[in-house]
């Protein structure tokens, strides 16, 4: 997910760069002496952070095969929609992402096997892939990413300094109360410590409520699917863990660098430079956001990560959220020629030096492949999770790939910033959350 420097946003909501290559002494996906490349790759992808990254390495492998290779990027919350539109057409994608088995049955129709393909078989658990009925392949993973929230050392640590925090260190803060008690004394001295608030704006356009209607809404849905052993996709939810959720959102508007009103125009830009330019201590976001916040005002070594706490019991010892929504799928509607090279293609990503090199160390992502031994990102994000997976704790899953529908992130989103505005309540939210869920299943479901 998340959002970084993009290209060009063109009408169609789309962040398009074309690789057209002359096609002449290759094969896909061959060693570039002889032969028609007869096969071409489109790219539709997802995450607008890595959007230039993906154009470049794109053009390195038409470079290195002849093979033509496509990318375009959908703008931050447009996936869905840009998919549909781009599937119409008769140059469809060859290559599209799913979030996860909800996005799969959207898409079940369009999927090709990936059973014989190098991205299965270097899977380090193949069980992580998604399959059909019959036991098929049809969705690949290719980035496990984490998230809670972001933190300053540095300030956190001359908070600490000044002598009446609640904590002496910040390997204390394991729980909701603890957090709470800490952000609020932050924000009291905000003014002592040179800074605009304990946590950044949570922005709510498109570019940015991702955070709070999905990644945030996933930590009470957590807790429920815990407590009640729920698997797989429920017709329906409660709000045993709703109060949590409220805690934890009242937190981050009320000790902000922004007033709560203006929440409706702020954007992930405009929470990325807060922290990256030392203007606040927390943001929640994930080890994606590394690369917008490096290297301006906040050292690598002052970036840390802690889990999000809702008061829940047993939280201190929960660890960072992990998990995956971005699941390589090939069109089974493209020719046999253009999903042979689609797959060439993806093998050359993660086995090739300059593909490894550009998913770990450019994109920054840690993989799920077994190729990746001497590619690990050096990303400090990454770092604090493997600190807590070493630490003992248990990672909280993503359960937003279940999520009935972008329509119910959409009205608990809208709900969350009515409320934080002051034009609507939390029964609202509750009401979107818990209702909406029932009947976003029952339209999918029948």
């Amino acid at each position: 997910m998340m959002k970084r420097k993009m290209a060009t946003v063109i009408a169609a909501g789309l962040t398009v760069t074309a690789l057209t290559a002359a096609l002449a002494g290759c094969s896909a996906g061959g060693d570039g002496d002889g032969g028609d490349a007869e096969g071409k790759v489109y790219y539709l992808n997802f995450k607008p952070e890595q959007a230039d990254d993906w154009v470049a390495l794109a053009a390195e492998y038409t470079e290195e095969t002849g093979v033509q290779v496509d990318v375009q990027t959908a703008a931050s919350g447009t996936y869905e929609t840009t998919l549909k539109s781009e599937m119409a057409k008769s140059n469809a994608p060859t290559l599209f992402q799913v979030n996860g088995p909800v996005g799969l049955a959207s898409w079940k129709d369009y999927v090709a096997d990936l059973s014989d393909t190098a991205v299965y078989e270097h899977l380090n658990d193949q069980s992580v892939a998604l399959t059909g009925d019959d036991g098929e392949v049809l969705a690949i993973p290719y980035v496990v990413e984490t998230y809670g929230i972001i933190y300053n050392k540095k300030i956190v640590n001359d908070y600490i300094a000044l002598g009446d925090s609640s904590v002496s260190s910040i390997d204390e803060i394991t729980d909701f109360a603890t957090l709470s008690s800490v952000v609020e004394g932050i924000q009291a001295h905000k003014d002592d410590l040179g800074i605009e608030g304990a946590f950044t704006s949570a922005g709510f356009d498109s570019s940015s409520d991702w955070r709070f209607k999905t990644h945030l809404a996933n930590i009470p849905l957590y807790w429920q699917f815990k407590a009640d052993g729920v698997t797989g996709q429920p017709a329906e939810i409660n709000d045993s863990y709703l109060d949590g959720y409220q805690d934890i959102f009242d937190l981050y508007i009320n000790n902000a660098t922004v007033d709560p009103s203006t929440l409706s125009g702020k954007t992930i830009e405009d929470t990325n430079s807060e922290f990256a330019l030392g203007k606040a201590a927390f943001y929640q976001n994930g080890t994606w956001a590394y690369g917008d916040v490096s290297g301006q005002a906040v050292a690598d070594e002052d970036l840390g990560m802690l889990p999000i706490y809702i008061g829940a019991e047993g939280e201190e010892n929960s660890g960072l959220v992990t998990g995956s929504e971005n699941y390589w799928v090939v069109n089974n509607e493209s020719s046999e020629a253009d999903q042979q090279a689609t797959k060439d293609f993806l093998e050359w990503v993660i086995t090739s030096d300059t593909g490894r090199d550009t998913l770990a160390n450019t994109m920054g992502f840690v993989t799920p492949f077994d190729t990746f031994g001497d590619y690990l990102p050096a990303n400090p994000l990454v770092r604090a999770d493997a600190e807590y997976t070493a630490a003992g704790k248990t990672a909280v899953t993503w359960n937003f790939t279940v999520m009935p529908s972008e329509e119910w992130k959409n009205g608990v989103g809208q709900a969350l910033l009515q409320y934080a505005q002051g034009t609507g309540d939390w029964d609202a939210v509750e009401t979107a959350y818990v209702d909406g869920w029932a009947t976003e299943y029952q339209l999918a479901n029948g």
